[in-house]
């Protein structure tokens, strides 16, 4: 992971720099592994988040703000009886591990001033937050470590604090590790051994990326082995466990082609090629960058478990309900059959008796003058069996129409649930998921999501944007703030915005006054509001349709979100993630 010991020891410093002094104003708990201080600094309000989550355990300043829940947890209950109030004076690492103790000042139940210690273990799946008293007794931690769960340390309430058993690696920034010593400990493994996995395996707390670097900057290639960096390799340790020390790095973030973030570190990354790298103004603001859609994603994913299994589940019932009647209407096709069945043997009755297990006739639809062969009935006579082909032609003839009808009904229901899965997708905090639940309880669906109760219905949030020139653009956030914006909100005269035969948003331009037709720019930044608010928002040159508003009509007694339109204009657009971003406003 990249958040290894060398970044943790830039960020202590730059909470260092950024909190001293600061006292602890609130404390939260987003979701089970998340931690937030709100600390007030030098006039200004502080966020200073932790995280203990697997996925990808870290601690910075940050300028997000988490969603938090109505009932906070115990662990949360604990941390404010304790630090609410507290005075943060360090941030320092014992040893050069993922560790990073919190210090702060405050009183005890005697009013006596006392340091309390917020310990947090950055450890990948083993992270943990561990909460400690001036003489290093544990009051309490996120995650018990008992007996059944490591028989090296436990850390329960009660306990000594002990740090995480030490690897058996070298302290790379252990002032007596000269040049001679390094290469007395590259001596020791194998010349052909990747001069990466050489680092990694002789010194602690140095990422598989940092050690990357450090083998590319010494050979000048990838997977370069220590016989090839024998020159090298001590100088670009050095340099970089030299910045480490003297906390000299910058953040430094790295992007795909798409612009999309893939790695971070204290140093330059230049293995990726020239203009990969891109520097950022602190490290809080590199992790944002880096984590925060993807810390949102895995918040929400945890958050909406129970919807996404009840659409994913709508959506198969409705693919096998959508099978079975187009097989079925596959078996209608033969009623023009029975109907000739019928026929032939109504016209040939002189010709037939009871008892006859089957006949063959002259079957006058076949130009050739060929026969057909026709089950009958030896039970009933001729014109019986004339009657039940009949039959079974007028009952295909009157199921072709009903299962028509009902394959256009569930093919309808399945693009509804598309349009739900997508507003899942794009959903953002838990008061997107409780429209999500209301919009389903309606429809419905939620009889099948556990535990939940309806709620009154509140005005529907919409999203703001402002385009460059300065027109105020709304987009719904779920089918029904779709409906509440395009029915109820916006005016006859605004323009309607719609990604092409694709789920997702509505978003309506909002004319200034006095004005029916906005300038060619403020259009274009509409469609491509309405393209990244859809299911094509990664997509090249997407089809956006735009109409007025007063164009646009919803069915009697049609699902959430479902609109008809004609006569529109089609815009191709190709939306930019970072230029929607800095159009955004508030939620109205």
């Amino acid at each position: 992971m990249a958040f290894d010991a060398g970044f943790l020891k830039h960020v202590c410093h730059e909470l260092n720099t950024c909190l001293a002094g600061g006292r602890v104003d609130r404390i939260s708990q987003p979701s089970r592994d998340e931690v937030v201080l709100y600390i007030r600094c030098q006039g200004e309000d502080r966020r200073l988040y932790i995280s203990a989550g697997g996925n990808g355990p870290r601690l910075h300043l940050t300028e997000e703000r988490p969603e938090n829940p109505q009932v906070p947890p115990m662990f949360c209950m604990l941390l404010r009886k304790h630090f609410s109030g507290a005075r943060f004076t360090e941030a320092r690492m014992p040893g050069f591990e993922r560790v990073a103790i919190l210090a702060f000042e405050t009183r005890d139940e005697l009013g006596e001033i006392s340091e309390k210690k917020i310990i947090c273990e950055m450890i990948g799946r083993f992270a943990n937050i561990i909460l400690t008293d001036s003489s290093g007794t544990i009051i309490g931690q996120l995650k018990t470590v008992d007996f059944s769960t490591s028989e090296k340390r436990q850390v329960l309430a009660g306990l000594k604090y002990e740090l995480p058993p030490a690897q058996d690696k070298r302290d790379p920034t252990d002032p007596g590790i000269g040049e001679r010593e390094f290469n007395g400990i590259a001596s020791g493994f194998p010349g052909d051994m990747k001069a990466d996995k050489f680092i990694m395996a002789a010194f602690s707390g140095i990422s598989p990326l940092v050690a990357r670097e450090i083998s590319y900057r010494a050979a000048g290639h990838e997977g370069a082995v220590l016989d090839d960096t024998a020159k090298g390799l001590w100088r670009e340790f050095s340099s970089t466990v030299s910045k480490i020390r003297e906390c000299g790095g910058r953040p430094w973030l790295v992007k795909d082609e798409t612009g999309h973030p893939v790695e971070y570190s204290f140093t330059e990354i230049s293995q990726y090629g020239p203009g990969s790298c891109t520097v950022c103004e602190s490290f809080g603001e590199l992790l944002d960058a880096y984590y925060g859609r993807r810390g949102l994603e895995d918040r929400i994913r945890k958050k909406s478990s129970d919807i996404s299994r009840l659409i994913k589940n709508a959506e198969g019932r409705i693919e096998r309900k959508i099978a079975a009647q187009k097989q079925e209407l596959e078996d209608c096709e033969a009623g023009d059959r029975y109907k000739l069945w019928g026929d032939l043997i109504t016209a040939n009755i002189y010709r037939l008796k009871r008892g006859m297990e089957s006949c063959e006739l002259v079957n006058w639809d076949d130009p050739a003058g060929g026969t057909v062969e026709i089950p009958l009935d030896k039970r009933l006579t001729p014109q019986a069996n004339a009657q039940i082909y009949y039959k079974k032609y007028s009952k295909a003839k009157v199921a072709k129409v009903v299962l028509a009808r009902q394959i256009e009904s569930a093919g309808a229901e399945l693009e509804y649930m598309k349009t739900v899965a997508d507003s899942l997708e794009r959903a953002e905090n838990e008061s997107d998921l409780s429209d999500i639940r209301a919009e389903l309880y309606q429809s419905g669906y939620a009889s099948k999501m556990k535990n939940y109760t309806a709620k009154k219905n509140l005005k529907p949030q919409l999203k703001r944007y402002r385009t460059s020139d300065g027109h105020l653009v709304l987009c719904g956030r779920n089918n029904t703030s779709n409906d509440y914006l395009t029915t109820k909100y916006a005016a006859k005269t605004d323009w309607w915005f719609h990604v092409k035969n694709q789920p997702g948003s509505h978003v309506v331009l909002v004319n200034n006054e006095g004005e029916t037709d906005p300038p060619e720019q403020a259009f274009t930044e509409a469609a491509e509001i309405a393209a990244y608010n859809s299911s094509a928002r990664d997509g090249v040159m997407v089809p956006v349709d735009y109409i007025t508003v007063s164009k646009v009509k919803k069915p009697s007694g049609s699902k959430p979100g479902f609109v008809i339109y004609t006569s529109n204009w089609t815009a191709y657009v190709t939306p930019d993630a970072e230029k929607i971003k800095n159009m955004s406003e508030r939620t109205v």
